[in-house]
């Protein structure tokens, strides 16, 4: 039974100077930036370490940033003996999780999101698209509450993410986000809140990049998982090779099921999640979603050593 689990961050947990302490300190994880750099044929470490912050939150730019970042850590901690029986990834995180899982090499998969990354951007011109974070409504009150609208307005407003059992993130164009959040708010949520994102990630106005990712993806020499990766799409573990591609295909326009993912490593006899990469929003979803998981997170070396201490590693 699994007890170990790592799960990797998403968009939104960049910042200036992840990785850079890890870098310095630990030779496996120069060598992922330093493979991540010359996949990408640009110093991406540079902007990881140095900024400037405007930089990392372009999405063609952010996406790799944060899988050389999460997969450097987990590099270190491979060092250290420390190994999961089952990985996740929220969003982009996916990525960091295969690479750990040895499906794919860490270039392969730098230039994979850079790809990933730069057809999001460029899927819905900017203004046009919107993303908004709902808080206190029920997840499926707020599907039903998006899907009237997108039925009354004929526009797409959709649930993105199901983040923790209060916190559904929607999106959609940017008129039917916001008559959306109107319709939530006299629904009973307690708050609808804005993001500040590039696009409106994981609903119906991505589908045209599934159409330019699929190809890039094909093109990758991938592995078969050395441990089962719970998806974003099904949110059950998947060790099938041939159904690694297309589950990646669909989750450019499927909602992150998070709360699912975290319940079914629960189920699974998860005890122990690390959180590998920048921040820690993931471990706070863990704790509300799973207060019975023990939460630790690895992104410095504090944090690192800490996080061995307390395995035993």
């Amino acid at each position: 039974m699994a007890t170990l689990a790592f799960v990797f961050p998403g968009q939104g947990s960049q910042k200036v100077g992840m990785g850079r302490e890890l870098a310095e300190r630990f030779p496996a994880a120069r060598r992922v930036f330093e493979e991540v750099d010359e996949a990408l044929g640009e110093p991406l470490s540079a902007r990881c370490f140095d900024g400037p912050e405007e930089a990392l939150r372009l999405t063609a730019t952010t996406q790799p940033a944060i899988l050389a970042a999460s997969t450097a850590a987990a590099a270190v901690l491979a060092g250290a003996g420390v190994v999961p029986d089952l990985v996740a990834g929220h969003s982009l995180g996916e990525y960091s999780a295969l690479v750990e899982a040895g499906a794919l090499g860490v270039a392969d998969a730098a230039r994979a999101v850079r790809a990933r990354g730069t057809f999001m951007q460029e899927a819905v011109p900017p203004g046009e698209g919107a993303m908004a974070a709902v808080l206190g409504l029920a997840a499926a009150r707020v599907t039903e509450v998006c899907a009237a609208v997108a039925a009354s307005t004929g526009q797409v407003v959709s649930p993105a993410n199901f983040n923790e059992p209060s916190q559904t993130v929607i999106a959609g164009t940017a008129a039917a986000v916001e008559a959306a959040a109107a319709a939530l708010k006299a629904a009973g949520a307690k708050r609808v809140l804005p993001l500040p994102v590039s696009a409106p990630f994981h609903c119906a106005l991505m589908a045209p990049v599934q159409a330019r990712l699929e190809p890039v993806l094909r093109a990758v020499p991938w592995r078969a998982p050395l441990r089962p990766v719970v998806t974003n799409v099904e949110a059950r573990p998947n060790a099938d090779l041939a159904r690694v591609v297309p589950l990646l295909v669909a989750q450019v326009t499927a909602p992150v099921r998070w709360v699912e993912t975290v319940e079914e490593l629960a189920r699974l006899g998860v005890t122990r999640v690390v959180e590998v990469g920048p921040g820690k929003v993931l471990s706070g979803l863990v704790k509300r979603i799973a207060p019975s998981i023990e939460t630790f997170q690895v992104e410095d070396a504090a944090s690192l050593e800490r996080t061995l201490a307390a395995l035993g590693a």
